[in-house]
């Protein structure tokens, strides 16, 4: 009874499910043949993504990830499908060399990525990014660099707003599907 789990255990455990949270969410997003479920899988393994991003002690870039690749870009899609045509098209079959092929250069990519991995001296990077918190980013954003963070916003903004009077646009023509 007076055993403690031992913080290294919680700590591999939560890496192991947020990898596995990751693995996950990439195979939902690209075996599903429904549109929906795909774009609800990259959301999956975007949260994952931003869950390792947390482990490798960069709460900015989790931020950054959860903000803007599901925040925006994942709802985005989904506004898209929503405001799209129904297209009833006959979904082709999968083709197996395809398939086959995509694993293939999968798995070099996987290699290419490991032995970069293995090879880096991460003692010395470790080293040189010491000052960079989420603090700092902050101040940075908001003294010397707050004309160009002001100016992006501006840019999102005039977006959004673009992207609203388009959808409207194209969307003007078209009849209810109630009759009326």
């Amino acid at each position: 009874m007076g055993e403690y789990i031992r913080p290294e255990a919680v700590a591999w455990a939560a890496f192991i499910l947020v990898t596995a949270l990751t693995f996950v969410g990439a195979l939902i997003a690209v075996l599903p043949r429904n549109i929906i479920y795909n774009v609800f899988g990259l959301a999956t393994c975007i949260l994952g993504v931003a869950g390792l991003f947390i482990f490798l002690g960069s709460e900015f870039l989790a931020m950054m990830e959860i903000l803007i690749y599901i925040g925006a870009i994942s709802i985005a899609i989904v506004f898209a499908i929503m405001l799209s045509q129904p297209m009833h098209v006959q979904i082709p079959p999968a083709w197996r060399p395809k398939l086959y092929l995509s694993f293939a250069v999968s798995a070099v990519v996987f290699v290419a990525f490991s032995i970069i991995v293995l090879r880096t001296p991460w003692e010395v990077a470790l080293e040189r990014g010491q000052d960079w918190t989420v603090r700092r980013l902050g101040e940075l954003f908001l003294t010397r660099y707050e004309l160009l963070f002001e100016l992006i916003s501006l840019a999102l903004l005039v977006a959004i707003i673009g992207a609203i009077i388009t959808a409207a646009a194209l969307g003007g023509g078209r009849k209810s599907e109630g009759g009326s």
